[in-house]
C-alpha cells in the first residue's frame, strides 16, 4: 500500500507541476509587468526543480510520471485565451493564474487525504508544491 500511494501521489504531483508549467507558458508573453513577469518565471524555475525531484523519485519505482488529463489541459487552455481575447491585462492574467492555482493546491490536498499510505518524501513534496502555488497566488494579488 505504502508503495502504491506513494507512486500515485507523485504521479499526480508530477501532473499538477505539468499543468502548472504549461499555465504559465500560455500567459508569459502577454504579461505587461515587470516584476508580475519575475514573478510568474521564479515559479515555474521552482515548479521545475522539484519535477526533477519528483521524476527521481518515481524512477525509483520504475515509473515515467504523469500527463495532466486532456480534458483539463484543453478546458484550461481554452479559458485563458477566451479570456485573454476579451482583456488582455495583467488583471486577466493574475485572475487566471490565482484560479489556477486554487484548484492545484485543492486537488492537492484531496490526493494527501487520498494517499494517506505515501512516503513522507512523496507528502513533503506535495506539500512543498502546495506552497509554491499558494505563494504564487498570494504574491500576484497586488496584480487582480
Amino acid at each position: 500500500m505504502i508503495e502504491s500511494d506513494t507512486i500515485k501521489l507523485l504521479r499526480e504531483c508530477d501532473a499538477g507541476i505539468k499543468m502548472g508549467v504549461a499555465s504559465i507558458d500560455d500567459v508569459l508573453d502577454y504579461v505587461r509587468d515587470e516584476k508580475f513577469k519575475k514573478l510568474l518565471v521564479e515559479c515555474k524555475d521552482k515548479h521545475d526543480k522539484l519535477k526533477e525531484e519528483i521524476l527521481t523519485l518515481l524512477e525509483k519505482y520504475h515509473d515515467d510520471g504523469k500527463e495532466p488529463g486532456a480534458m483539463a489541459k484543453s478546458m484550461s487552455w481554452m479559458k485563458t485565451n477566451v479570456k485573454l481575447v476579451m482583456n488582455e491585462s495583467d488583471e486577466t492574467i493574475a485572475d487566471l493564474m490565482t484560479d489556477g492555482c486554487n484548484m492545484g493546491v485543492k486537488s492537492l490536498h484531496k490526493y494527501l487525504n487520498q494517499y494517506q499510505a505515501a512516503e513522507e518524501k512523496a507528502k513533503d513534496m506535495a506539500k512543498r508544491l502546495i506552497n509554491l502555488e499558494e505563494k504564487l497566488a498570494v504574491d500576484i494579488r497586488c496584480f487582480l
